[in-house]
């Protein structure tokens, strides 16, 4: 498959904002012709699936400014360099600034690229078990974020009749239900 490989001879980010970076590299194709790429550079995020300890999930309605719509989803975010190497730390983080809610206990349920012809993003997706509301919640400022939990059988067949359209929900109650059910 190296024969497929592309050769980066430079990059350049073409615009910043912030989350993302817009790329340009300039490469040289499998074919040896110059060429430029352009893709949005953005850090790894986590995407945490959060039980309760009576088995509810923990979601949170979000508005998305790039759909025009309160989307129904669960917590995640971009990865601090202080927790690049520590997913669980991230999943914490996350949950809790976004829910107010800390778990018992971590599992990893896969990691993703979820759209790698646009973004180089790569998403951790972890189980996150026994969670009760005791963190602060610590919203950023773009984020308009209100917290429930829900019956799981109700989250899935959300999914599975297409109510629900958040890929890194669909994403990790897929993977649960491969590994977990």
């Amino acid at each position: 498959m190296d024969d497929l490989a592309w050769e980066t001879t430079g990059t350049e980010i073409d615009y910043r904002c912030p989350g993302f970076d817009v790329r340009r590299d300039d490469v040289r194709y499998a074919d040896d012709e110059p060429g430029e790429y352009h893709y949005v550079d953005e850090p790894p995020a986590v995407v945490v699936l959060p039980f309760t300890p009576d088995g509810d999930v923990v979601v949170i309605d979000e508005w998305r400014q790039a759909v025009g719509r309160t989307n129904r989803g669960i917590p995640a975010g971009t990865m601090e360099p202080t927790d690049r190497d520590d997913v669980e730390r991230a999943a914490a983080r996350e949950l809790a600034e976004e829910t107010g809610y800390e778990a018992a206990s971590f599992e990893r349920l896969t990691t993703i690229e979820p759209a790698n012809g646009v973004t180089n993003a790569v998403h951790h997706h972890v189980l996150a078990t026994g969670c009760t509301p005791t963190a602060e919640r610590d919203l950023d400022d773009d984020e308009s974020i209100a917290v429930e939990t829900v019956p799981y059988d109700d989250l899935l067949a959300s999914v599975l009749d297409d109510g629900l359209r958040d890929g890194r929900v669909v994403t990790a109650v897929t993977w649960y239900e491969l590994v977990h059910q």
